[in-house]
Parts: C-alpha cells; structure tokens; sequence
C-alpha cells in the first residue's frame, strides 16, 4: 500500500487543472504581451484566471498580482514595501513563519531594519497581547503567517490585523497553507501570498494579493507585466491551472474540511494511545488535514525511513528544511528541547486520503515507535 500523507509540502496536481492547462502548452502557446490574436488569447485568459481568483476572495481582479510562488511573494510584500515606505524602520513577524519570511527578515537586519520576533504560546499562536506590546510608532509592517506549516496553528489574524491596523501600519499575512483549505477573510488585510501547488495545482505559480492603494516597489525589472509590478514574461499555463485548482477548492471547500477533520481527529486519537506521545499545536484552531506529533526516546529522522518502507509518505516538519539536522524553529518555540523535537512527525492529509490508509498508518507508527524504543537505550529504561 502506498500512502501519501505529505500533502502539506506539495499535493498531486488534479487531473482536471492539468487539462485547463494543456492546451496552453501546446495549441494556444501565444506569449500574453504580444498584440497579434495568439498573444490576444493568452492575455484574456490571464484576466479571466485573475478574474476567477478575485471572486473567489471576494476581491478585485487588479488586486491580484501573479508571482513564481510563495517565497517570491513573502519577498515582495516585505522587500517591496520597506523600498516603497523607507522612513518606517521597524518590521514585526513570529518566531514560527516559514523560511521564506524568517530569512528575508534576516536580510532585512543588513538593511539597517530592526526586526521583532513575536513569541507564541504553547499552543502555538500569537497572542494579542503580544503584539500589542511590539507595535510602534515606526512600525512598517506585521508578518503573520495564517497557518503553520509544521503544527497547523490557525493564527487569530484577524484580531491581529485589526490592532496593526489601528497602529497605522501595513499586514501580511502568508496563507499558503490556508488558502484554498479554510475561508480566508482580507478585512484589514494589505498583503496576503499564495501558492498553486498547495491546492492540487501546478509548481512554479504563486499570487500576491495587495490591496488597492498600497505601494510596492517591484524587486525585478524588465519588461511591464503585471501592471509594473513584476516582469517576467507570464507562465499562462500555470496561470491557467492555478486558477481551475482554485475554482475546484473553493467548491469543495466545506466537505474537504469535514471529511479531512474527521479523519484527521481519528489519525490522532490512535496514534496519541503510544505512551510518552503527544500532539504539537493547538488541537481545535489547526488546519483539518494537519497532524504534528511527537515521540520520546526515538528521532525522527529513523521514523520516516521506517514509515517509508511501510509504504507512507510522511515528514518531520517543513519540507524546505529537508536535511537539516537543527531541531525546528517551530517546536523550539513552542518550548520543546532539542531532544523533545527531533522525535517529531507530521502527517498531513489530502483529498484522496481514506479511512483505510488512516486506520493503516496508524497501525504503521505504533509498530515503527516500538521497534525503534526497543532499539534504544532510553527507550528501554
């Protein structure tokens, strides 16, 4: 039995988005800023994807910017801004954001930017209180990602939005686990990114939402696309299917949720009956199709190589830290030692997964943490 439960790193890309995609490769190949009638194609069918993206947001088609992906629009919300606002030196994000937000913060530190790392809870969320307590008078901007990769968190961000907004900054939030999966809502909201291959859409395709009136400046130059904004000729094919993905999880947003919220409560019960385990994250404010856990006396690392041989595609935290040995960010945050954190698995559902591959994989890691505490000495005492 093959199982993938890694759906959080990437997801299979639906049949139906790539046959709104094919064509494009291969019949209507015009490139978008051409004027004669191929070029004429490809552009309408940008606007039409942009069009499709912005209903579902419940938003405006000109407040839709595509990008390559997520980390290129976590970098030109924040580098964008700060170059488009320079008198504001004072950035704000958590200690739990994805790489792509962690490490452009870092560089902003060589920009002469002071940078606030916010602290969580132990459940994993960003109190109010907290941020409240880190706003200035130079404040530019606030990062907040509105769900965790690793642990699933669902951050409270529109309470948050609504406090920086009141402090007459900018609010970013990076909702690529979020979106497509649970209602997004962009009251308050300045800036918000997204990826296609977190929703059964293709690599390669990301979005920016900004809202009207705000500046950025545009981190690559070129030729005029996307209204000045970001040059590079279009990836319509990608364009395309990022949109047909969209279209389908939004429609199937509710019994998605439902059905993966099922599961997903019953893959945690099992596993949560291994002794010295537990759940990383809060249990009720988590994406429906995330599970974190974590096991004494075993590393993680040996887990997922025994869980793959079993046939189960499973993973330790975030997959763009893959082969690094440092303990997570996010579990250090939320209070684990070093130790505590290399015991970790992340199981993260999708659409295709079953009751049967539930009810298999859990069987799979009791068995796998028993084999591995017997091999160890901790795991003896």
């Amino acid at each position: 039995m093959k199982i993938y439960l890694d759906n959080a790193a990437t997801t299979k890309t639906d049949k139906q988005v790539v046959e709104a995609m094919q064509p494009y490769y291969t019949e209507k190949y015009g490139n978008a800023s051409s004027l004669h009638e191929q070029g004429r194609e490809a552009k309408q069918a940008i606007e039409q994807s942009r069009k499709t993206i912005a209903d579902k947001l419940e938003t405006l088609p000109e407040e839709i910017y595509f990008t390559s992906g997520g980390t290129e629009s976590d970098n030109l919300a924040i580098k964008g801004l700060a170059l488009a606002y320079p008198e504001k030196k004072h950035l704000i994000t958590s200690k739990i954001e994805h790489p792509a937000i962690l490490n452009t913060m870092k560089f902003m530190e060589t920009q002469g930017y002071e940078i606030t790392y916010l602290k969580i809870n132990e459940k994993g969320l960003v109190e109010i209180e907290t941020l409240k307590n880190a706003l200035r008078k130079d404040t530019l901007l606030v990062s907040i990602m509105y769900a965790n990769n690793e642990i699933g968190t669902i951050q409270p961000i529109q309470e948050l939005a609504k406090i920086t907004k009141e402090n007459n900054s900018f609010f970013h939030t990076d909702a690529v686990q979020a979106f497509g999966k649970i209602p997004i809502d962009l009251n308050n909201v300045d800036l918000l990114s997204a990826s296609a291959h977190k929703i059964y859409g293709p690599k390669g395709i990301g979005l920016l939402y900004k809202k009207t009136g705000i500046k950025l400046t545009p981190l690559l130059h070129g030729g005029g696309h996307e209204k000045g904004l970001r040059a590079s000729t279009e990836n319509v094919p990608g364009i395309i299917g990022f949109a047909k993905a969209v279209e389908l999880s939004f429609e199937n947003m509710q019994r998605e949720f439902e059905k993966q919220k099922q599961l997903r409560d019953k893959l945690i019960k099992g596993i949560l009956e291994i002794p010295n385990s537990w759940l990383n994250g809060d249990f009720e404010k988590r994406m429906p199709g995330n599970a974190n856990f974590g096991f004494d006396y075993i590393e993680g690392e040996s887990l997922l190589l025994l869980l793959d041989q079993k046939g189960i595609a499973a993973n330790t935290g975030s997959a763009c830290s893959t082969g690094d040995l440092k303990p997570s960010h996010v579990l250090l945050a939320l209070g684990l030692t070093p130790e505590k954190c290399h015991g970790s698995l992340r199981l993260t559902l999708g659409k295709e997964t079953t009751e049967e591959e539930i009810d298999y994989t859990i069987q799979a890691v009791k068995e796998v943490v028993e084999k591995l505490r017997e091999l160890s000495p901790l795991g003896k005492e």
